[in-house]
């Protein structure tokens, strides 16, 4: 019995003791006994839930697709992973590459459907983004305007005889500090600067926010859960006092002309999914669509104004919509080790010390329009997909509709212990400073200053237990 319970730390017998497991003891014999309701759940996404571990776990469809759904998922995939060409190809779907862009597939940027990162040791990055903008907002739509010589996206990629607008530069200086017992830690903030500008100066008070790819899993699931669920996790004035502010982020919806719930995006800037992928293929990758029309360029960019394009759009809308359920349908992993006592631990501690407020573990998705798959299920994203003041540490200092330059949206954690098998990384946050969980978890202030000082109060044996939840997901 002795052995057995050295074998458990501390803070799963605790977790045990209050589901009340009864130990029944006949020698060397123990009985564990689970309380029905309170059995470890792995099916992060209900029951379109997939078990796969593998580099593909991002790749895969959710299980209970209608048939047709099936193989318009796998066109779907290939938009999502081909290449586009320049104008005029005799590959006419594909043809129409941005003058200037940034990517030249989705994949290219979500590579597996997975994470992108910043650039390492002097190699280019995947997936890093600068968005642009100036103080000054439309109107009409509530949104931040783009740079006047560079439009809302910096695009370090050309095709042949056209300039790139301009190179990202990061370097990285070293914050150094220790936790309460002793033990060091070290934390890199990083500092862009913007070099080989092609079409002259970045107007004088241009914001500019550093954006990482993330992984796409479980978008459909998200799109489903109801208006009226997410709107329930928000505290704007923090009446309940636990100093969480989460709030929504209301954004403009371009083909319905107003204003409307954002849920996707690091700032929740997005609508749904049609409209972000769209927002995706004209910024990233120069491909207009019936969204999103007309081409991605500056007025004083000459040569990309004056670039053959592909098309008008340059996708079709049947093949736009198939990329769409692509990107609704990928299935999210079931959680790992979840009944290791450590991984038990770790999950009673996430709780504990506050990071369920904003990383909601569990709720339902309604009828999803188009998808039934995705109805009426059970999922654990470990989101709210509301605003939250992330502090001056982590703040972009850029707007984005209501979001302020400090705030950010809770990302959903499902599928963050496996970026290091499926993306070779493990690179975490917005910009993809931190190196590995326990540095996502130290940067965290405002809103999460509370939760991150209640980390790092733990004993090492506990914030192990955390992050091997963590990594569990």
């Amino acid at each position: 019995m002795q052995h057995l319970m050295r074998q458990i730390p501390h803070r799963a017998i605790s977790l045990l003791a209050t589901i009340g497991i009864i130990f029944v003891v006949s020698g060397i014999v123990i009985s564990l006994s689970w309380a029905q309701d309170t059995e470890p759940n792995p099916l992060l996404g209900g029951q379109t839930t997939i078990y796969n571990d593998t580099p593909n776990a991002f790749g895969q469809p959710v299980p209970g697709l209608e048939r047709e759904h099936e193989l318009l998922f796998f066109v779907g995939n290939s938009f999502f992973n081909q290449n586009w060409v320049s104008a005029p190809a005799s590959t006419t779907a594909r043809d129409g590459l941005g003058a200037t862009y940034n990517s030249r597939s989705c994949a290219g940027c979500h590579f597996k459907d997975g994470r992108g990162q910043p650039p390492v040791d002097g190699a280019v990055g995947t997936g890093l983004l600068i968005r642009l903008s100036i103080p000054e907002r439309d109107q009409i739509t509530g949104e931040n305007l783009p740079d006047p010589n560079y439009g809302g996206q910096l695009q370090d990629i050309a095709l042949q005889n056209i300039a790139p607008e301009g190179q990202v530069v990061i370097e990285y200086e070293e914050i150094t500090g220790e936790y309460p017992d002793g033990t060091a830690y070290s934390l890199r903030q990083p500092v862009y600067s913007i070099t080989d500008l092609a079409y002259g100066d970045l107007a004088d008070d241009v914001m500019m926010s550093p954006r990482v790819a993330n992984q796409i899993i479980g978008l459909g699931l998200l799109e489903a859960v109801p208006e009226a669920t997410i709107l329930s996790f928000a505290d704007p004035d923090d009446a309940d006092g636990d100093g969480i502010s989460g709030r929504p982020n209301y954004v403009w919806d371009v083909l319905a002309e107003n204003t409307v719930l954002g849920r996707f995006g690091w700032k929740a800037n997005q609508p749904d999914l049609l409209q972000q992928s769209a927002a995706a293929f004209n910024g990233d990758i120069g491909i207009t669509t019936y969204v999103f029309p007309v081409e991605n360029c500056p007025t004083i960019q000459i040569d990309c104004l004056e670039a053959q394009n592909g098309g008008s759009p340059e996708i079709d809308d049947d093949d736009l919509a198939k990329v769409e359920l692509y990107v609704s349908t990928l299935s999210v992993p079931a959680q790992r080790d979840y009944d290791d006592p450590q991984v038990i631990a770790g999950e009673l501690l996430f709780e504990e010390i506050g990071c369920a407020a904003c990383h909601i573990m569990e709720m339902q998705t309604g009828e999803h329009p188009t998808i039934p798959a995705l109805s009426n299920q059970t999922i654990r994203p470990f989101t709210d997909l509301l605003l939250h003041d992330m502090g001056e540490g982590l703040a972009d200092n850029r707007p984005d509709f209501e979001a302020t330059g400090t705030e950010w949206r809770t990302p959903p954690l499902w599928g963050i212990g496996l970026f290091g098998t499926v993306n070779g990384h493990t690179y975490y946050l917005h910009d993809g400073r931190a190196c590995n969980l326990e540095e996502a978890i130290l940067w965290h202030g405002g809103e999460g200053q509370a939760s991150r000082d209640a980390f790092m109060n733990l004993s090492a044996e506990d914030r192990a237990a955390l992050v091997a939840f963590l990594q569990s997901l």
